[in-house]
Formats: C-alpha cells, sequence, structure tokens
C-alpha cells in the first residue's frame, strides 16, 4: 500500500543517497562516474578536494538549480569564467583532465 507519506519519506531517502555518493566521490579523487568519462574534476579554487559541508552545498545548490529549470547551470553561459552558479558560490570549479 502506498501513501503519500511513503512516498515523500521515499523520494527523501534517495536524495540523501545521492547527496552521500556526490558528496563521497567529490572529496575522495574530486570525480564521480561520469566526470571520470569526460575527464573533468572538482576542486578548490587552488586545486585541493572539497571539504564535506563544500560538498554537501555543491550538491544541494545544483538541486535547487535544477528545481528552478537549471537557472545555475545556464548561469556557465553569462558567466566570465564559465562556471556554473553553484561553483561559484562554493568556490569551487571544474578542472579538464588532460593525459
Amino acid at each position: 500500500m502506498r501513501t503519500p507519506l511513503l512516498h515523500a519519506l521515499f523520494q527523501l531517502w534517495l536524495l540523501v543517497v545521492l547527496a552521500a555518493y556526490f558528496a563521497y566521490c567529490w572529496r575522495r579523487g574530486g570525480q564521480t562516474l561520469a566526470m571520470k568519462t569526460w575527464r573533468i574534476r572538482v576542486a578548490r579554487q587552488d586545486g585541493s578536494a572539497l571539504s564535506p559541508r563544500e560538498a554537501l552545498a555543491r550538491f544541494a545548490l545544483a538541486v535547487c538549480s535544477l528545481s528552478l529549470f537549471g537557472a545555475g547551470f545556464w548561469w556557465g553561459f553569462v558567466d566570465r569564467d564559465r562556471q556554473f552558479l553553484h561553483d561559484r558560490l562554493i568556490g569551487s570549479r571544474l578542472y579538464r583532465i588532460v593525459k
């Protein structure tokens, strides 16, 4: 039996699992599996790894951006450094990995 409460709790659980995955990957090596494919990583402006707080804040801001029709991602087209809004606010950036 599916109730609205159980549905909301399940969605919250999925959001927590996603936040844990992204925060762990961004902290550990700066990359998720998809980011490895595209050869990009996320780090602070100085190149060091994100703190747990920064990684979770980046995830939360990205989710907020998606809920606003991707506004924070569209921001990258007008930003002078081509950064997404959540990266600009957190102080992180995406780096290309050159091999």
